[in-house]
């Protein structure tokens, strides 16, 4: 506590001296080391200001070291935390252009932690204060006493070679006294030199003698002010080492706006407004899992949860409302396998997993529950992406997982995980097989990232016990150009490419065979180019994709009379051999102000060899203004909206009344879409 004061005092006097030093950083730096001094890395610190209770954050690097930097002069408490060790803290107390260096130390967890020295009482610490309040008004006499001295005597210093000084005691009164008797401030280890350029510390050796030691003496007028320390890399925690947040599927959050040692809290919300050329009358689009409702304002997704972590135990659970609630479970046919109502218990979650952290290597994780976004670049969460509507690679493929994940860090850049599933994106498991599958993702740069994902075993059909899936999903991403600071013209540019591949087999299905012979495949692409301007506020991004899909077991069925995955509709057949040809192109604008807050604007055209989009007719029976269905979408409706309760056309004609009275869903061959919205994510 004294070397600290003996710190700020340095830092007051040093300013008589060297005007040239503001450009000296007020920093912190120090390491944590556990009970036997070796370095901890990993470690979390946080540097607090107790005058305004703004805090900085820092991560110990593979030496243990830390550091905080460009801090406002005042008294801060370091607390330094990690899984496994009991809290550790200090104060210190930092001078204006001083760096101030403090070491901590971590016990085991459960081991009682020494005493640690309180700090002053507030008596003395008032005393002190204002102690150096008067020495800062003296200071600044003593300034205006050596330039003044200075100039008066500049011919004869400069025949001796030398520059006269005010002599001890000229300083003013209290400045002069601490020259002559530094025991008058409570800096007992330290004494000041005669010069006022540094000061020398007491310590005691080994053996019980006293020891001095002298600080760093102040640089000359004349040389360039210190370099600050570079701020400590993580090469401990898995993908710290560099700033991911350029990644599409990535947040670009760079901060936490408010974090505890045991919960994180995050916060989502995803509203837009869409404007489909088709105009379907319904109101209803048609193929997306983010784009469902034309000429309507709509909140996509409002979402409250968050990380919790306490001595290596983790978890994490998104609540969510809004159209992915619905939407989402819609296009999991593992609801019709048994009883109990599975949609209605996972609807409002999103993800929901509990697990732990084992410290081996550079960490793993063991974790049970619900996970999204695996197959497919993009993230689930429309925030982390560069565009709103992606591809149909990313679009069709799952957006969530009910199971069992292992994420092995055996480096600070690679990720091995593999998977033990209820089957491809579903709640249940349909058949005899779970699924099994994994990532690889791997970042040896910052400005690179490759990541395989890949799933088989699983019986994922309803109804076809013996048909298996398999499927492969990969992709890469590469940033070319990075000038995040740049005021004008290109900032950051970037690009990523997706590729896709897969087939069912078994059950009479074949992935490479004739379509005449049951073929069920999909092969499938998308590729993305980004540029980012005026210090990343603003992008753009150009790019689209295209899909085949034998069988149609991938190809996201319309909702024409409510029809889901579990319902199937008469109207889109999924059967082996059909095809579903489509691709797509989007060009996207973000303006982005703030790190928590993205505005945004997308034209997007897809096209399909088959009708698949809604057309002005829309997919909805007339007659039905409640709900719009008639409640037996697996069935033909007739022109009055009533179902025809038969899926035989000649049958259905019949029903309903003769030729021409039986109903059919308006699609379209493509669909031009305009689309605006704002997302918000803390």
């Amino acid at each position: 506590m004294w070397m600290t004061c003996a710190f700020a005092l340095y830092g007051l006097v040093d300013a008589a001296n060297v005007s040239a030093q503001s450009n000296v950083t007020t920093s912190i730096t120090g390491t944590v080391r556990d009970a036997s001094g070796a370095a901890v890395s990993g470690a979390a610190l946080t540097i607090r200001n107790l005058a305004n209770d703004t805090a900085q954050r820092a991560t110990t690097d593979s030496a243990g070291k830390y550091g905080a930097y460009n801090l406002t002069p005042g008294t801060y408490e370091i607390t330094a935390a990690k899984y496994g060790f009991s809290d550790s803290l200090a104060r210190v107390v930092v001078a204006v252009h001083r760096q101030v260096h403090s070491d901590l130390k971590l016990k085991p967890a459960g081991v009682a932690d020494a005493a640690v020295e309180p700090p002053a009482d507030s008596k003395k610490m008032d005393a002190m204060e204002a102690r150096i309040e008067q020495l800062e008004v003296e200071l600044k006499t003593a300034i205006d006493q050596r330039t003044n001295a200075s100039s008066a005597s500049a011919a004869q210093s400069a025949s001796a070679g030398q520059t006269a000084l005010p002599a001890v005691g000229s300083h003013g009164p209290l400045l002069a006294s601490i020259e002559r008797d530094p025991s008058q401030l409570p800096i007992s280890p330290g004494t000041l030199s005669p010069d006022l350029t540094k000061v020398v510390a007491t310590t005691v050796a080994p053996d019980g003698s006293p020891q001095q030691s002298a600080l760093p003496a102040s640089p000359s007028q004349n040389a360039p002010p210190a370099a600050p320390a570079a701020p400590a890399v993580d090469l401990q925690t898995p993908f710290a080492y560099g700033d991911f947040t350029w990644l599409n599927g990535n947040p670009r959050n760079k901060d936490t706006v408010v974090d505890t040692p045991f919960f994180t809290p995050e916060v989502r919300f995803d509203t837009h407004y869409m404007e489909d050329f088709n105009q379907p009358t319904d109101h209803t689009i048609v193929g997306a899992t983010e784009s469902f409702r034309s000429g309507e304002v709509q909140i996509e997704q409002a979402s409250v949860g968050g990380d919790f972590h306490w001595q290596n135990v983790r978890g994490r659970v998104l609540f969510m409302t809004g159209l992915f609630a619905t939407t989402t479970p819609r296009n999991d046919a593992s609801f019709g396998v048994g009883t109990w109502d599975l949609r209605g218990a996972y609807k409002y979650t999103s993800e929901a997993y509990g697990g732990y952290h084992f410290n081996v290597q550079h960490g793993l994780n063991v974790d049970a529950g619900i996970f999204v976004s695996y197959i497919g670049l993009f993230s689930y969460y429309n925030y982390d992406n560069w565009t709103y509507q992606p591809s149909y690679v990313s679009s069709n493929t799952p957006w969530f997982f009910n199971g069992v994940r292992v994420q092995w860090f055996p480096t600070n850049k690679l990720k091995i995980e593999p998977w033990f599933i209820n089957g491809w994106q579903s709640y249940a498991r349909f058949n005899g097989h779970p699924g099994l599958g994994g990532q690889l993702l791997w970042m040896p740069t910052e400005w690179f990232k490759l990541v395989a994902n890949q799933y088989g075993y699983g019986q994922d059909n309803l109804g076809l016990p013996h048909t298996e899936r398999i499927h492969t999903d990969d992709s890469i991403e590469v940033r070319f150009y990075n000038n995040p600071n740049r005021d004008k013209g290109i900032s950051k540019i970037a690009m990523s490419l997706t590729a896709d591949a897969g087939a069912q087999y078994g059950g009479g299905l074949c992935g490479t065979c004739a379509p005449s012979q049951g073929k069920d495949s999909f092969v499938g692409w998308m590729l993305y180019n980004r540029y980012w301007w005026n210090k990343d506020k603003f992008a753009v991004t150009l790019g689209g994709g295209e899909m085949s899909n034998w069988g149609r077991y991938l190809t996201l069925l319309p909702p024409i009379d409510g029809a889901d995955a579990v319902t199937g509709s008469v109207y889109f057949p999924q059967l082996p051999g059909q095809r579903a040809h489509m691709w797509d192109s989007t060009v996207t604008l973000q303006y982005m102000p703030k790190e928590y807050i993205t505005w945004w604007m997308e034209v997007g055209y897809r096209h399909s060899d088959i009708p698949y989009f809604a057309g002005r007719g829309g997919v909805t029976p007339p007659g039905f203004p409640l709900g719009g269905t008639n409640g037996y979408p697996q069935n033909y409706s007739c022109m009055s909206g009533a179902t025809s309760g038969t899926n035989d056309l000649t049958a259905a004609t019949a029903a309903c009344g003769g030729p021409g009275s039986v109903w059919f869903p308006d699609l379209r061959r493509s669909e031009t879409k305009l689309s605006v919205g704002v997302m918000v994510k803390f």
